[in-house]
């Protein structure tokens, strides 16, 4: 988060424009700003990204004041952060259950009211290469209304990133964000899920990397029109496949040292995927360095961390295309 970056992040030209909420995680330890998109937004500035976040937050709450102080650490332009008077900016309550985590999500929060005219008027000032959205921000109606809308009338990439919360819409949601994606990212769990729904109701989900898999990995893309399938798998590496179910890159994981705790480590995956992208790098050293970056956030506490000299060493390697180190 140097100078440069901070001013390159602040162009009214940005290359990505995020959707989607921005809000405040309440650990046991404290309290810590969050939200997949917005996590996302901060990784691609930081990186040296040039990026615009549409959101709404509370106009006079207090953590409405965490969300802008962050975005203004990050240099992140607070021209898409709305603000809304009758509604409080979003929070949740994450519990660590070992090396995994769970969440309350609070429902009637400000980004479940992202107002179309105010993001069409921000989506104006720029001309994206890249649209970032996820399906837990359309689980009310007001803001799945501007997402959908803002999608249909875009010619940027649109990257889907599956997010699936507890809540009887997932299938809907899934299912209609999928039909506006080009590329989607997916841990391998959501894809088996996305597999029963959608491929195979009847089966149960085949192995991975088996032929049936394969099978269905190309099905699933040929149903939804996809040009790029990124699957996370945690320990197990990643894997992007395109059309016809090509495997275009694929790997294993990247030990964690010294994990803190996992939250933000898809985020990560995702922002360093898209900052590699358009850094014109080839899948198999773009998902490498994602990869490792999202390794790097698990040794963090939180979804992001606050030392500048972090995103210093990842912005270095992106700008140089160093993967000497890998």
């Amino acid at each position: 988060m140097n100078e440069s970056q901070q001013t390159s992040s602040n162009l009214f030209m940005p290359d990505v424009v995020v959707l989607g909420e921005a809000l405040v995680d309440n650990f046991a330890t404290g309290s810590v700003v969050g939200g997949a998109p917005f996590n996302v937004a901060r990784s691609l500035a930081a990186l040296g990204v040039s990026v615009t976040q549409i959101t709404r937050i509370g106009a006079n709450d207090a953590a409405g004041e965490q969300v802008l102080a962050s975005a203004r650490q990050f240099g992140l332009p607070e021209s898409g952060l709305q603000k809304d008077v009758n509604h409080a900016t979003g929070t949740v309550t994450v519990e660590q259950n070992g090396e995994s985590h769970s969440f309350h999500i609070h429902d009637d929060v400000a980004w479940d009211y992202i107002e179309l005219d105010d993001a069409r008027a921000t989506l104006a000032q720029s001309n994206p290469k890249i649209i970032y959205f996820g399906t837990l921000s359309q689980r009310s109606p007001v803001s799945r209304n501007t997402i959908r809308t803002l999608l249909n009338d875009t010619k940027a990439l649109r990257f889907l990133d599956i997010n699936f919360r507890d809540g009887p819409d997932n299938k809907s949601l899934a299912k209609d964000s999928l039909i506006l994606a080009n590329w989607v990212k997916v841990n391998d769990e959501e894809l088996n899920i996305l597999f029963t729904w959608f491929v195979h109701p009847e089966k149960q989900p085949a192995a991975w990397g088996t032929e049936a898999h394969q099978l269905a990995v190309k099905q699933f893309i040929d149903q939804f029109q996809l040009s790029r399938l990124i699957v996370t798998r945690g320990a197990s590496g990643y894997a992007s496949y395109v059309a016809g179910g090509h495997c275009e890159a694929s790997n294993q994981g990247q030990a964690v040292t010294h994990l803190v705790d996992t939250v933000g480590a898809g985020d990560a995956f995702s922002a360093a995927t898209i900052a590699t992208y358009l850094a014109g790098w080839k899948p198999e050293p773009s998902l490498a360095l994602a990869n490792q970056y999202a390794a790097a956030i698990c040794a963090q506490r939180g979804p992001l961390p606050t030392d500048k000299s972090f995103f210093e060493f990842w912005h270095q390697k992106l700008v140089h295309n160093d993967m000497a180190t890998f």
